[in-house]
């Protein structure tokens, strides 16, 4: 499914930004092993199964029906594989959500399926998911969107999954939600597709080898994450061909270290995002006008070069951002100025 890329304004990135890079450690492009945090299915294809998730084991008696989504971040992943979300939290609608405050990138999977807005994020409803009759409840373990203080209540009503998406990318995400709600076939299907595309848009854009290439979700005058090679901005852009550049950590403003971005200060920031070429999440034209008019970053290759290119809807990756942003390089993205 193939949607258009629609513009981000820096005040509503910065509200997504809240959401998503509050704990997205690791959503990429390329298929991904399974790891020690993963969610493990003891018996395939059978029910009831017990899955191993972040707070222990969980026994579902039967293949889930009624998916209850109390992490939005994941509601993407789960309705790219058909699992049965009947109900999941929203955002305040706005450039980056749509009237239901359902994200823009899967909003019309989720219309079209008849998912129901639960509540809105960081305004818990206990209620709301009771009246939904859930078979199964997602549940996150951090981020604007995580509920863990309520997880206790939820194990009562359903069977409660908790996923830890800050340490993944899409595509194990995608394999635990789908093992977890008898949907593998489904995850492995999107998966190889996906990479299949990236892999043609690959070979389309012929970035010549060496590119050098920095992430950045630019806030001038005050810290702007900078996309490690770790992260899953970084995973996407490398199955392209760039070679993303590791921002120094000495720059950090955040005290928690991640795997996905360093919170760059703004002094820091001339000297951490020196890749030939840059990208700008959760940007739109406006966005790269004012990073190429900064004049504490004039010096920049990218800067030099006017190298610098806005990626809208790249908050949080999942399979349909992911796929969006595919769209923009095959049908949009001008090339590399020499």
């Amino acid at each position: 499914m193939r949607f258009n890329l629609r513009t981000i304004t820096s005040a509503a990135a910065a509200a997504a930004l809240t959401l998503s890079l509050g704990a997205c450690a690791a959503d990429g492009a390329a298929t991904s092993q399974p790891s020690g945090s993963e969610l493990s299915v003891t018996e395939q294809g059978q029910w009831p199964r017990t899955v191993t998730d972040e707070k222990g084991s969980v026994t579902i008696e039967k293949q889930p029906q009624r998916i209850v989504n109390t992490a939005m971040s994941t509601t993407g992943s789960l309705l790219a594989i058909d699992a049965p979300v009947v109900a999941t939290t929203i955002t305040t609608p706005g450039p980056e959500a749509d009237s239901n405050g359902f994200f823009t990138q899967w909003a019309k999977a989720a219309i079209e399926t008849k998912v129901q807005p639960l509540y809105k994020v960081g305004n818990f409803d206990l209620e709301a998911v009771i009246a939904q009759k859930p078979d199964l409840i997602v549940v996150s373990t951090s981020g604007g969107d995580s509920v863990m203080d309520h997880y206790e209540q939820l194990k009562t009503i359903a069977p409660t999954i908790v996923v830890d998406y800050s340490n993944k990318d899409w595509p194990e995400l995608t394999r635990q939600l789908g093992e977890a709600t008898g949907h593998e076939a489904e995850a492995e299907k999107v998966i190889a597709e996906f990479d299949a595309r990236a892999a043609s848009v690959k070979e389309k854009l012929a970035i010549p080898a060496g590119t050098t290439a920095s992430i950045v979700s630019y806030n001038k005058g005050s810290a702007s994450p900078v996309g490690k090679t770790t992260g899953p901005h970084s995973r996407l852009i490398s199955a392209l061909g760039f070679d993303v550049v590791e921002p120094p950590e000495e720059y950090n403003t955040n005290p928690q270290k991640r795997d996905d971005f360093v919170f760059t200060s703004y002094e820091g920031l001339a000297k951490s995002a020196t890749g030939q070429v840059t990208f700008l999440i959760a940007a739109n034209d406006d966005t790269a006008k004012s990073y190429l008019a900064d004049g504490t970053l004039a010096n920049l290759p990218s800067v030099k070069s006017k190298n610098v290119f806005p990626l809208a809807n790249s908050f949080r990756l999942d399979y349909y951002s992911s796929s969006q942003i595919l769209d923009y390089f095959e049908h949009e993205f001008p090339g590399l100025a020499k």
